[in-house]
């Protein structure tokens, strides 16, 4: 398969393989060479030999057969004549004389002699902002512009972590030093919300005993109260210590999931500490669901699980409320713009197919359901909401993808990209757009075009964008990224790819991405929260971002999953957990 003249450009270090039989005499161009992004699986199917003998595609283009040649061989010196002469990259560059210095000029350059290189000259832009990435030039600044980067805060939201130490189902509702009791007979009230779901039953699970059967886990659901303001300032009220997690099943056992089940032992059937999931030494406070025979599959039913658990919950918040108990830690987190630097924008893409697959928005209480909004009721098309309302519970997730690949409830109020953009004071974060994946083909590129037409008329000058799961959204996840690609906005795309989820798509501006995957097979494997946005990965996209938007190379990643790029990225930026199995480049 030839290449054409752009690919050739992109390609001119890479060897030069003849895709087709050429004669004696023809004279080398695009469309006598294979396309070397080809060539890991060329070689793995044995149709190509490489070696270091051959001859890359700079060296030979323009240069004349100099006998018949097959397809599929690699260039050698003794086939060619009027090769290219290529100087090598380590032959010292002599130095020019040196010049009288030139008067000042706006030129945006510095240029840096070191002598001890030989004469070797650095050209850096004079007006350097975030990571390397120039700035326009233009006149000299005004006394307006000094402003430019200056942090203006919107709104204020403070999140008042108070410690729980113990948890009970009890005879009444309340919270005491450190204590949640549950009324048991609120249970009997939540069936009442809504008749499909048949049976609820509530235990409380310490640290210590998490080696128990447990249904497939649908959501972990942190406890937050709004205390003043509403859902993105003012003050919240959220429990440390304690979380309450869903499980559900039908009434003959089905599991409430969809791609895989997380039912078994609870210790093995959670990662414990990544954003949506109960760290280490939470109590968990269990909510067990039977709903209606064969509901699991459509979107009452699961929703069902959901509103009843929420009920429950509710009971909780109205006691955290008036609760005075000690306040682990105070968390101040701020909506702010910094005018002048560049505007960015996370996209969350959320599943929103119907069936079990929607999210609740802008619930009344953090983390919620009642008051909210779904995401498929609304057509999936882009809502855009600001990093407070995202870290105070906007976002209540019904989805029952892999469990591996899911975004649980509790994943949204501490998204780690959003913490990670929102305090980058080199950014100016304009917002967290969510957008749903419709099923249907037609649908998923409509919504798409709206959130290009998004991107257009905030005037973003940079994108991350990130999605749940993997296979069909996947789709809409591509597109997006060409809706950005295509206004020449720069844009990095974070997903679970690895083995199982290998794109089935792509596009040209797909070349800015980073792996999710933290199973060591590169599977979806079942175990609730394990392959999500985590601190290093926000690490990773954002500096990527950065990279793009500064102009800097980025390698293309190997066509297979490699682990070892996750390793080498993250040792570049001084991130150690050795957990990670994620693959992605900076370099």
């Amino acid at each position: 398969m030839s290449i054409t003249e752009e690919t050739l450009k992109q390609h001119l270090k890479d060897p030069a393989v003849l895709c087709c039989r050429r004669e004696k005499g023809t004279v080398v161009s695009a469309q006598d060479l294979e396309d070397p992004s080809l060539f890991d699986d060329m070689v793995d199917a044995g149709l190509v030999t490489l070696s270091d003998d051959g001859l890359t595609i700079e060296e030979v283009v323009g240069a004349t057969l100099a006998k018949d040649s097959e397809a599929l061989i690699q260039l050698t010196s003794d086939l060619l004549e009027g090769l290219n002469k290529v100087e090598e990259a380590t032959k010292p560059v002599p130095a020019p004389k040196a010049a009288p210095p030139a008067p000042p000029v706006n030129s945006g350059m510095i240029e840096v002699e070191i002598e001890k290189l030989e004469g070797l000259k650095l050209k850096l832009p004079a007006n350097l902002g975030f990571s390397g990435a120039p700035l326009p030039v233009g006149p000299p600044a005004s006394p307006v512009e000094k402003n430019i980067g200056e942090k203006k805060v919107i709104r204020q939201l403070k999140k008042q972590h108070i410690k729980i130490t113990d948890a009970e189902i009890a005879d009444t509702t309340s919270i005491k030093n450190g204590k949640i009791t549950i009324d048991r007979k609120l249970i009997d009230g939540a069936l009442k919300e809504d008749v499909l779901v048949k049976k609820i039953k509530l235990d409380v699970i310490k640290p210590d005993e998490r080696h128990i059967y447990t249904d497939t886990i649908m959501d972990v659901c942190p406890i937050a109260t709004k205390v003043e303001g509403e859902l993105g300032r003012g003050v919240t009220k959220i429990c440390d210590g304690v979380v309450f997690m869903l499980t559900g099943v039908d009434e003959e056992g089905t599991q409430v999931h969809e791609f895989g089940s997380s039912e078994g032992y609870l210790d093995e059937k959670m990662y414990y500490g990544h954003p949506g999931c109960a760290d280490e030494n939470d109590i968990i406070i269990r909510c067990e669901a039977v709903i209606e025979k064969l509901s699991g599959m459509s979107r009452p039913g699961p929703l069902a699980a959901h509103k009843v658990q929420d009920i429950i919950i509710q009971a909780v918040r109205e006691e955290l409320k008036g609760y005075d108990g000690e306040i682990v830690h105070e968390e101040i987190c701020e909506d702010i713009r910094r005018k002048g630097n560049p505007r960015i924008v996370l996209v969350k893409e959320i599943m929103g197919q119907g069936a079990m697959h929607d999210n609740v928005i802008c619930p009344s209480e953090p983390c919620g359901i009642a008051g909210g909004r779904m995401n498929v009721d609304c057509g999936n098309v882009p809502i855009i909401l600001t990093p407070n309302q995202v870290r105070d519970g906007s976002i209540h997730a019904l989805t029952c993808i892999g469990p591996a690949t899911k975004e649980m409830t509790r994943h949204y109020i501490r998204e780690p990209l959003v913490e990670r953009l929102a305090e980058d004071d080199e950014l100016d974060l304009v917002g967290v757009i969510f957008v749903g994946s419709p099923q249907v083909n037609d649908e998923k590129m409509w919504v798409s075009e709206r959130l290009g037409s998004l991107f257009e008329g905030l005037d973003i000058d940079g994108c991350i964008i990130t999605t749940e799961g993997f296979g069909n959204n996947h789709i809409d996840f591509i597109e997006h990224i060409g809706q950005a690609g295509m206004r020449d906005i720069p844009v990095v795309g974070v997903s679970f790819c690895a083995y199982q989820g290998q794109l089935v798509v792509g596009n040209k501006y797909a070349d800015a991405m980073v792996e999710l995957n933290m199973d060591q097979g590169g599977f979806e494997n079942d175990i609730a929260g394990t392959s999500c946005v985590t601190k290093e990965a926000a690490e990773r996209s954002v500096q990527m971002l950065k990279n793009k938007m500064a102009g800097v190379s980025i390698q293309a990643a190997p066509k297979k999953w490699n682990n070892d790029i996750i390793n080498d990225n993250n040792h570049l930026l001084n991130l150690n957990d050795n957990k990670l199995i994620e693959s992605g480049t900076l370099h």
